[in-house]
Parts: structure tokens; C-alpha cells; sequence
């Protein structure tokens, strides 16, 4: 009995509201419930009126090995109305008889989720070319001379691609960031086709083994694998980049970077391609990096070397001059921006000077990555209140030192703002604001009456002659001795 292709069709509609409405149309079509051990089932998504621009990897079957992926298109023109299709096509290979059973899965098709129940499998002995078994015949195939059926030989082209973990120095002072990324690279003249292989867990098997235990890594983050021209030597490539950021080592001494692998897909091609078919097969193949290593140099010698922050970086103030009343409090803002760890930069150094009150500042920072390096700024609140008339330099109340690693030298960073204050002094008043704690505390429970001087005059007297009477004892002991 011949059997007819007993698929189910899943129809998705997309409805987006811009005044009107307008409907995308996808298929997810399963192949046949009952094939032969010869034949392939399949799996076919349908677009209409669309480009397939992306897609999820196909489903596993369990039994089934995966045979590649064939891509059409079809344009029709009724009565002046055009329409098209695409479709994608995923073939399985049954690698035993018995029952099989797909799963429910979902697909994204063009950045939207489309699903399918799944379906149960029935694979049954090989079947005859000639016959009608349950595979799907190709009314096609009598005229290119060959059956549907039939197995495409597959070859492996040569590639022309390379696998990369880049740093952007080899040699970096303590707390001075170096750049990293990763990338796979193709040149214009590659053949081979390529795809990626679950990016995301192999990026962080990677990272387990080039991420050092001593730095602080500042990642940029690259949530979608961008194509990118670059030239290499006088030639052209595409890069993909899956893992861009920057590592600022705590100690010196030296960070290896190992060899690590990269696995992505590449497809064998059919050597007779047909207009129907498979004429491409998934398979894989692994790169490897080379390894790296990082010289990091300790910085050079200074009582704040482990505590200063290394970079290249600028002062900022949001004033450069102002007119207060003493006791009349202003808010002052400091911030230190530049290429570097923005997270460790400490506040600036207060230094001491009568007359003027602050407290601990609060602070905001911004981060920027890109362009190969961390670059930022980070800005320190200030509250200040000066109690005496007067004209004040704020360079000589805050300080902020670094190391330069350009220049290889320490630097000073210092504010500029001078403030002009005028009005009566506050110091008196600013003292009786404060609790003075200690002994003061005690005036008020304490006894104010003085104490007797002649008692402490015969106690006096009296420890003297006792020290007299001990020293003559001691004289006398020795003379008797002797």
C-alpha cells in the first residue's frame, strides 16, 4: 500500500500594529512517522514572503544522525500579485531500526520563537529504491536520473581560518590594564563554509583556563558575534570576535596565557550538488590558539606604591571659584577620569588645614569599554564648611597621587578652585558645636574642691626617710659582711 507523506504543518502568524496589520507566515513541516533504514527524514521550516536571515541549530533525535542542510526559494506571480518562499531544510539518517521519538522544540527564526509538539518515528527495514516506502519520492527524479534517495558523497574543502587569543602588550607594570579578545578569522579567499558551535559554553570553558587568578577583569560583554573586515599582513580577513576585555594584574611576576581549542562546524559539500538535496553536511573541526605570556614589572619604589592607582588620568572640578559666608556650607565636586582601573581609584588625600570642614564624600563613577581599553571617571562629592574669613586654596587641603605608566613616573594631581569667604569668624562657634569627650566630659560630676598641699608635703617627707633608712641598712649589711 503505498503511503502518502503524512507530515503535520504548524502555521505561526506574527501580527506587529503600525495602523495596519501585517502577518509573516512560518511552517515547521515533520517528515513521514514511518521510514525505511535507507531513507532520511526530515525537518522543514517555510517562510513566506521573507528572507531567512537567522536560525536556531535543529533538534537532536535521538537514533538519528544529523545529514545536513539543503536551503530553497521559490517566486510566484499570479495576476500581477507576487509572492516568495524560503525554506530550510535539516536531514536525519537513522542510525538503527525501532522507535524514535522527537521531541517538542522550539526554533528562532529571524530573532522570533516558533515551536513544534515533536512526533514519534518508526524505523522499519531498508526499503527498495524502486519501491514506494515511506520516504518521500522526488517527481523530479526520474528526469536528473537518479533516485531521491540516493546518498551524496561529501568531500571537506581545504580552509584558509585561524583561531586567535590576542593581547595588545607584552609587558604591563603592576595594576596597568592589557587588553585581550578572542576571534575566529576566515580570508576573503576561504571556501569552506563555517558555523558556530555553542559559543556560549565554550567561551566559558576558555575562560577557565586563560583567566588568571590575580587580575581584576573589566569584560566588554559581547552578547552577539559580529562580522568585522580587518587586514593582516597585506590581507584581507573576516573577523568574528566572541571575547573582548581587559585584565589589570594585582602582583608582579609573569601571566601565561595556554594554548586553548575552539570547535567550530564545518560543512563537507556534495560532489554532485543537486537542485534538490542535501548538499551540505554538518561536521567538525577544532582550532587552537598559540599561547602568551605577560611580563608584569612592579612599579617603582615609593612609600604609596601599593596603594596608588596606574593609569593615565586628569583632575576635574565643577568650580573653579566662589564666594561663600563663613559657617556657610558648598558642595565641591573632584573627579578623576583617564584610561585605567576606574573601580580602584581611592578618594583624593585630605590634607590637614585649620578652619575648614569636610566630610566623607560620596561618590559616582562611569565606566566605558571600548576601543580596546577601560576609560571612565570617577567623581568625589564634597560638603565643605569654612569657619574664618579669608581666601581659601583647595590645592592645599586635597591631593591625588598616581603612577603614570606612559611616562613611568609618579604624579601629583592637584585642584585648582580657590574660594574667597567672607563674614565673621566661626571658630568659637564651631568649637561649642563639637563634643570634646575625654576628661571634658567629667567637669560637670568631678570635685572642684582643692586638695589639702600639706598632706601631700609629710607623705613627701615621709617616703624620703624611708628610702634613707633602707640605703643605710643595705651600707651596714655590707661592712658586717666584710
Amino acid at each position: 500500500m503505498i503511503k502518502t507523506l503524512a507530515q503535520f504543518i504548524f502555521v505561526y502568524s506574527l501580527m506587529a500594529f503600525s495602523g495596519m496589520a501585517i502577518a509573516q507566515e512560518v511552517q515547521i513541516e515533520l517528515g513521514p512517522a514511518e521510514i525505511g533504514l535507507n531513507e532520511t527524514f526530515t525537518i522543514k521550516v517555510t517562510i513566506s514572503d521573507e528572507k531567512i536571515k537567522s536560525y536556531d541549530q535543529f533538534p537532536d533525535i535521538p537514533g538519528f544522525q544529523k545529514q545536513g542542510i539543503s536551503q530553497s526559494s521559490s517566486m510566484n506571480l499570479i495576476n500581477g500579485q507576487m509572492s516568495s518562499s524560503n525554506s530550510i531544510i535539516q536531514y536525519y539518517r537513522p542510525s538503527k531500526k525501532g522507535v524514535s521519538t522527537l521531541p517538542s522544540f522550539e526554533l528562532s527564526i529571524n530573532g522570533q520563537a516558533y515551536s513544534s509538539p515533536g512526533k514519534q518515528i518508526t524505523v522499519g527495514d531498508a526499503v527498495s529504491r524502486g519501491g514506494s516506502g515511506g520516504a518521500v519520492s522526488d517527481p523530479f527524479a526520474d528526469f536528473f536520473g537518479r533516485s531521491a534517495v540516493e546518498e551524496p558523497e561529501y568531500v571537506e574543502l581545504e580552509d584558509d581560518a585561524f583561531f586567535s587569543v590576542s593581547v595588545d602588550k607584552e609587558e604591563v607594570f603592576q595594576g596597568e590594564g592589557f587588553n585581550i579578545s578572542m576571534a575566529f578569522y576566515m580570508s576573503e579567499s576561504n571556501q569552506a563554509q563555517f558555523s558556530f558551535h555553542e559559543a556560549g559554553r565554550q567561551l566559558d570553558n576558555v575562560l577557565k583556563k586563560i583567566k588568571p587568578s590575580n587580575v581584576w577583569e573589566e569584560n566588554f560583554n559581547i552578547s552577539n558575534i559580529e562580522r568585522e573586515q580587518v587586514t593582516i599582513n597585506g590581507k584581507r580577513w573576516t573577523k568574528f570576535k566572541v571575547y573582548e576585555a581587559t585584565f589589570f594584574p594585582f602582583s608582579e611576576g609573569e601571566i601565561e596565557i595556554p594554548r586553548v581549542p575552539w570547535e567550530m562546524i564545518k560543512y563537507k559539500v556534495a560532489k554532485n550538488p543537486t537542485f534538490f538535496g542535501a548538499n551540505r553536511q554538518e561536521d567538525f573541526k577544532t582550532f587552537y590558539s598559540n599561547p602568551k605570556s605577560i611580563k608584569v614589572k612592579p612599579l617603582p619604589a615609593h612609600p604609596l606604591k601599593n596603594e596608588v592607582s596606574v593609569g593615565e588620568f586628569q583632575l576635574r572640578e565643577n568650580i573653579k571659584s566662589i564666594e561663600v559666608e563663613t559657617g556657610q556650607g558648598f558642595e565641591y565636586s573632584l573627579g578623576i577620569s583617564g584610561v585605567g582601573n576606574i573601580n580602584a581609584i581611592s578618594p583624593p588625600k585630605r590634607l590637614p588645614m585649620a578652619n575648614l570642614n569636610t566630610y566623607d564624600p560620596n561618590v559616582r563613577q562611569q565606566i566605558n569599554r571600548g576601543y580596546g581599553r577601560v576609560s571612565g571617571i570617577k567623581e568625589f562629592n564634597y560638603y565643605i564648611t569654612i569657619n574664618e574669613a579669608g581666601d581659601v586654596d583647595l590645592g592645599r587641603n586635597f591631593e591625588w597621587i598616581y603612577f603614570d605608566p606612559v611616562r613611568a613616573v609618579y604624579d601629583t594631581l592637584i585642584p585648582q578652585a580657590k574660594i574667597s569667604v567672607e563674614g565673621e569668624s566661626k571658630v568659637n562657634q564651631a568649637i561649642s558645636s563639637q563634643r570634646l569627650g575625654g576628661i571634658y566630659d567629667r567637669i560637670s560630676t568631678e570635685d572642684n574642691r582643692f586638695l589639702n598641699e600639706k598632706y601631700k608635703y609629710y607623705f613627701t617627707v615621709s617616703i624620703n626617710v624611708l628610702l634613707l633608712l633602707a640605703v643605710a641598712l643595705l651600707a651596714l649589711l655590707i661592712i658586717r659582711k666584710r
